[in-house]
Parts: C-alpha cells; structure tokens; sequence
C-alpha cells in the first residue's frame, strides 16, 4: 500500500514537472526569406488561446504551449503562416514578404495599431524628402521659411510648434531637439536623415508616453532606421530651378551571415524658385553596421555626417508684393542664409536576458553646428545698417538610454513592466545674437555665452493585460541642470538652476473584438526653457507642464477600411513664444486646446490606396479677453488626403492634397494668415533593375504662402513701422524627373 502510495506521488509530480517544462513557455524566432529578424510578429496559439509578439531580434516567448498544439504567426506585409509545435527547444518560423493589404491588419494583433498605419503609408507611398519623412505623421504639417537649410516650421494640434518646442523627436534613439539653441528652444533639424534609409515611424499625440520626457506636450515622433538592405541601388534627380538630388545606397556585406553594413550617401543642390538664388546644397553620408550573436544579442553601430550651406531671401512683406517693389519670390534682404552641420555617433544595444526579460540600451554622441543670418523687421531697429541678425552656436552632446522590459504573470493576468533610465548632456559653447551687416560684418553682440545642461531622467511603466482590457498605469522622473557663463559680462561667473519634476500617465484600452479597440489616455508632460531665460529668471518657469487627455477610437468596419478618430483636450500652463531678434523666449501665459482627430485608410482593390487625415481644433488663450484670446497661428482644421498606386504590373506612383485653413495671425485676429491646397503627384514605372518616373510639386500652380507671420517692420523709405502678413512663398510648379538603378 505504501508502494503504491509512494508511486502515485511519484507520478504526479512527474506530471507536474512535464507540464511546467512542456506546456508552459515555449521559444522561438521569426526573420524573413533573407534570414533577418523580424520584430513585432504576433504569434497565436490555437489550442491555448495564448498570444506573444516577437521581440527586436526576432524571438518570441509564448505561455501555455506545448508540443501538438498549433500556432499562427503573422506580420502585416508578410505570409500568415501556421505551424505545428514538435518537440524542439526552439523554433525558427520563416515569413516570406508579399504585397501589403489592409485586409490582414487585425488590430487586436497590434502592438501599436496608429504606428502600423504608418508603416502601411510608408510602403504604399514612399519617401524620398526629408520634408516628407514628418508629413508621414497624420495630422502634422511642416513649412520651410529660409531657404531650405534651416529646420521646418511644424503644426501639430492646434500648435504653431515652431521648431519643435512642442513635439519630442528622436532617431534611433538620438534626440533631434536641441535645448536651449542659438535659433529656439527645441529646435529640430532632420536634415541629417536619408530618407531611404527610414524603416519605421513610431509616434504618438499627447503627453501620455513614459519614455518621452521634455518637449513631449504635443506628441513624439521616433524614427528608427533600417539594419539591412534589401539592395543596392542608385538614385539620380533632376528637377527645375537648377535642383539635382542623388542618392546611393551601398550593402557592404551581402550575405554574411549574422552580420549587416550598408552605407548611405546623398547629395542634394538646388537655386529654389527665388530670384535670388537659394545656391543651396547639402551632402549626407550614414553607415551602420549590426551583428547578431549567438545568444541573439544584438549590437549596432551607425556613424553619420551633415552638412549644408543655403542662402535665403527670407519672410517678405505683403505691401513689397502689393506695391510691385518685389515679386512673390523677390527679397528685402537677398543676404539671409546660413549652413550647419552634424555629425552623430550611436551605439544600440539588446540582449534577451532570459525568456521573459529584455534589455535594450543605446549610447551616443553628437557634434552639431550651427550659423544663420536673418533680417525680420529689415529697417526698424536700425535705418542705417538694417536690422540683421547672425545667431550661432557650437555644441556637443552625450547621452544614454537604458530599458528593461520583463513580462510576467499575477495569477491569469499578464503583466509587462519596463523601467529605464537616460542621461543626455549638452556643452554649447559660444552661444551667440549679434546684430550684423551683409553678412560680412558683425555690429554688436547681443548674447554671447556658454550652456552646459544636464537631464536626468528615470521611469517606469505597467501594463496589466486582462484580456480584452488592459491598463497602464506610468510614472516618469526628470531632474535638470542648467549653468550660464555670459561671455559679455566683465567678471566671471556661472549662473544655475536646478529642477525636477514627476510626471504620472495613465493609459487604458478596451478590445472589444478582433477589429475594434476604444482607448483612453491621459497624462502630465512638460517643456523645458532656454537655459539663458531660465538663469534670468532666478529659477521661475523653468519646466511647465501640460495636461492632457484622450479618449479615442481605431475600427476596422470592414476588412479594406480603417478608421480612427480621437477627442482630446490638452491644457499648457505656459507657452513659449521666441523672439529671435532679441534672443529671449517670451512666457504668454495659460493656454487651452481642444478637438478631433479623424483618419482613414482605404484599399480599393489590390493596387489603389486611399488614405486621409484631418484635425478640427480650437486653441486659445485662457487668460484673456474674448475676442484677444486667440492663438497667432494655431491652425483649427487640417487635411491631408491621397490615392497610392502600388503594385499595379510595373506602375506606382500616388496624388496628394494637403489644405491647411486660414489662421488667426495675432491675438485679435485682426491679420489673419491666408490657408491653402496644395496637390503633389509622382509616377514611376519599373523595368527589370531601372526604376523611371517623375514628381510634380504644385501640381496646379496655386499660389500658396507656405510659412506666414504677424510682424512689425519698416522698409528703407517708410518713415512709419508697418504690421501685417510676412510671408515666405511656396513652391510654385515644380518638375522634377528620377531614374534608380538596383543590384
């Protein structure tokens, strides 16, 4: 009896121990035909119901699975394949690549439903500007005002973002905005990406995100680019206005197994529409180089350099063009311009520490400089010698990012917790505002000084998975250090500050079925001030926060259609305002903003694609009176729409609008700034390995004004200052013909 006793615990706990090692989790790895591995498959089990996506890397973890069951494994853009689990350790699932269709997006498989969207765009209807790498964020719009060198002006819900005060953007990991920059706080230059190079646009609205710290008000864009190519190619440009582009694109290790390099090169020159030449040009080089270990760490090492040089005829005044002074392309002060560089150093690190527990990490290092000349107001300060500006700065930047990602069970529920820290300090020596002449001569240094400033930052971030609903309770730690030396001051001395700040976000989906998940998302983020302001001010507003909240909609009513829509409110305790001719960032108070998001995505058949965008928004100024509450360029309603051709025998190409209402350009909404629509086509055709077609810019020949301001100024032979419509003219019909040639 005891025998028999000792056998049967015996055997349970057998049974125990075999369905712990053989039911439980389960591993594996998903890459494409080339044997590169692909992130974010979702992989179902469909015995036991059980779900995983897979990792960086391409692995996977997935719970209660065991040899016979059955599992599907997915990716928008590749083959659903299903397989069935042997008793191996580990399984490598193989997806081949095929044309995308809406059809197979499931929304509940998503990791990021809105992010998938744009990968959707990005493949339907490719890149090939830096100007159009933003507009692939829906509801963003972008305007270049100064020749083409400088970083473009960005709208984004209901906000004249400037440079990019209220948008946090970042590329593998780098931060693009610049803090306390000689032009404006948050200053966002892009132009150092290739836009071929760009394998994933990762974004977000709201201050909701834990891993987004400063600047993250009105939303984040993350760029990440590819690790591989799939060939080698050659891209020649030739367009009007003297305007030549040429892009290569280099594998440099075709084939190796576990290791990929390619480099990038890009070389563009154009005069622009202007009368006086814009004689821009600006060279891009980019390398990378990943390598896959055993242990399925992976390492990348991208290095890349900038530089761009533009001359700029500047924001003209409507009476110049009124009167017939100057035409619409015409100049006050042909002498505008400027050039800069960068050059970045990144080191991306991951490593599956064990099955439920990832590391990704990344250390980098950017050299950065930066010289533009600028004539706002041309005669009011000085009508002697006019009023330019030269503003400059010479900065390096160091940082790290570092992320733990660990999945685990509270009882049935699934919990995925990420905790990480970062650092980024920025050494911006000779920060200058000078008062200057043609471009030759420098009359008065307004500012000059050195910026050394310290972020700090830790969060952390829970998301309980319930089944069909999950929340995400998140909390984000911000420490700042700004020292000031002013180089025009007689004595020595280091002016600092010193702020923290907490930050607690709060996010919850409902999937209530396959195809429909409703959302709702709130949270507190913040800017920070330039530094030189912030020591000024003896530590008052140094970080204001902003408080927003969204409730929110992604449907797929049909297996072609996608439709997401959003109802949002987000309130700032305080705008910034730069005034660049006198070097200060101007607080303007409390501000409110409201609205609606809607997109679409539409496939018509196998080989047209119809998306759209709009935001309807009402932003003012809580503060002050009606009717002088508004905000000076805030748009309220925005639209972009477009058909794609892709996968039609050798053809693609796509039409796109893009209308932006008219604005209000002060606070009385007294001078308002004039809206447009702007329509773009492009047509290529494939022939074997040469890849022929042609773009139009403008394809009506609208007359358009593409960055608009309110501004007080006065002309050589006015006695009185004038304040209206300043205005940089977009582009008018511009044809441009490429030829790409793959091996």
């Amino acid at each position: 009896m005891k025998l028999k006793m000792n056998q049967k615990l015996v055997l349970i706990i057998s049974l125990i121990i075999f369905n712990f090692t053989n039911a439980q989790i389960f591993s594996g790895k998903v890459v494409n035909d080339k044997n590169q591995p692909l992130e974010a498959a979702y992989i179902y089990n469909l015995n036991s119901k059980s779900h995983a996506h897979s990792a960086i890397n391409g692995t996977f973890t997935i719970d209660n699975t065991k040899a016979g069951d059955s599992l599907r494994v997915g990716l928008l853009g590749y083959k659903t394949q299903t397989l069935y689990v042997k008793n191996e350790e580990k399984l490598q699932v193989v997806l081949a690549e095929k044309a995308f269709e809406l059809k197979e997006l499931v929304i509940s498989e998503e990791i990021n439903a809105l992010t998938t969207k744009v990968k959707l765009d990005l493949q339907t209807n490719p890149v090939n500007s830096s100007q159009e790498i933003l507009r692939k964020v829906p509801g963003l719009f972008i305007g270049q005002h100064a020749g083409g060198g400088k970083a473009e002006q960005i709208f984004l819900r209901g906000f004249d973002i400037d440079h990019g005060t209220d948008v946090s953007i970042s590329v593998d990991g780098i931060p693009v905005n610049m803090v306390s920059h000689a032009h404006g706080q948050g200053y966002s230059d892009l132009h150092f990406i290739i836009p071929e190079t760009i394998n994933k646009i990762d974004f977000g609205k709201g201050g909701y995100y834990a891993d987004q710290g400063d600047f993250n008000t009105a939303g984040y864009v993350d760029f990440s680019t590819k690790e591989y190519l799939n060939e080698s190619s050659i891209n020649v440009s030739v367009g009007q206005f003297n305007t030549v582009r040429t892009v290569g694109l280099f594998d440099l290790l075709e084939k190796k197994k576990n290791q990929n390099a390619y480099m990038a090169v890009e070389y563009i020159e154009t005069d622009g529409p202007f009368e006086a030449p814009q004689s821009f040009n600006r060279l891009n080089l980019f390398g990378k180089y990943t390598a896959y270990a055993d242990d399925n760490s992976k390492v990348s090492l991208t290095a890349s350099h900038f530089t761009s040089r533009w001359d700029a005829s500047g924001q003209i005044p409507q009476r110049a063009v009124d009167d017939g002074s100057i035409s619409r392309f015409g100049a006050i002060d042909a002498t505008e311009g400027g050039e800069t560089s960068r050059t970045n150093v990144n080191v991306e690190f991951f490593k599956a520490i064990d099955s439920r527990t990832n590391l990704t990490a990344n250390a980098f290092y950017s050299q950065y400089a930066f010289e533009l000349y600028s004539n706002f107001t041309f005669f009011l300060e000085d009508p002697i010698n006019g009023d330019q500006i030269r503003q400059k700065e010479d900065r390096n930047i160091f940082g790290a990012n570092a992320a733990v990602d660990y999945t685990s069970f509270l009882g049935d529920v699934e919990l995925d917790v990420t905790a990480g820290l970062g650092l980024r300090h920025d050494v911006n020596d000779d920060v200058e505002l000078s008062k200057t002449r043609n471009r030759r001569e420098t009359l008065e240094n307004i500012q000059l000084g050195d910026i050394n400033q310290t972020n700090m930052n830790a969060f952390v971030e829970a998301t309980f998975d319930f089944g069909k609903f999950k929340i995400s309770p998140a909390l984000r730690l911000d420490y700042f250090n700004f020292l000031y030396n002013d180089q025009l001051q007689p004595t020595f001395e280091t002016q600092s500050e010193r702020k923290a700040i907490i930050s607690p976000k709060l996010n919850l989906f409902y999937n209530a079925n396959d195809n429909l998940q409703l959302y709702a998302k709130s949270g507190l983020g913040f800017h920070s001030n330039d530094a030189r302001v912030v020591v000024s001010n003896e530590g008052r507003d140094i970080l204001p926060r902003s408080y927003g909240t969204d409730l929110g909609v992604i449907w797929k009513p049909t297996p072609d259609l996608l439709i997401n829509t959003a109802a949002w409110y987000l309130f700032l305790e305080q705008e910034f305002v730069y005034v660049g001719d006198a070097g200060i960032v101007e607080p303007s108070g409390k501000t409110e903003r409201y609205g609606l998001d809607l997109g679409l995505r539409y496939q018509i058949n196998n080989w047209l694609f119809f998306d759209s965008d709009a935001t309807i928004t009402k932003a003012r100024a809580i503060e002050e009176n009606d009717g002088e509450d508004f905000i000076p360029l805030a748009p309220d309603f925005t639209l972009t729409s477009g058909l794609s051709i892709n996968n039609l025998g050798n053809f693609s190409g796509g039409l796109r609008v893009r209308y932006l209402d008219d604005r209000p350009a002060n606070e009385d909404n007294s001078i308002v700034a004039e809206g447009y629509v702007v329509t773009d086509f492009n047509l290529n055709y494939k022939l074997n390995k040469i890849t022929i077609g042609f773009a139009i810019e403008n394809l009506f020949d609208v007359e358009w004004n593409e960055t608009q301001f309110a501004t007080e100024s006065r002309l050589q032979n006015e006695v009185n200052p004038v304040e209206e419509i300043h205005f940089t003219p977009g582009t008018q019909f511009f044809l441009k013909g490429n030829i790409t040639y793959r091996f």
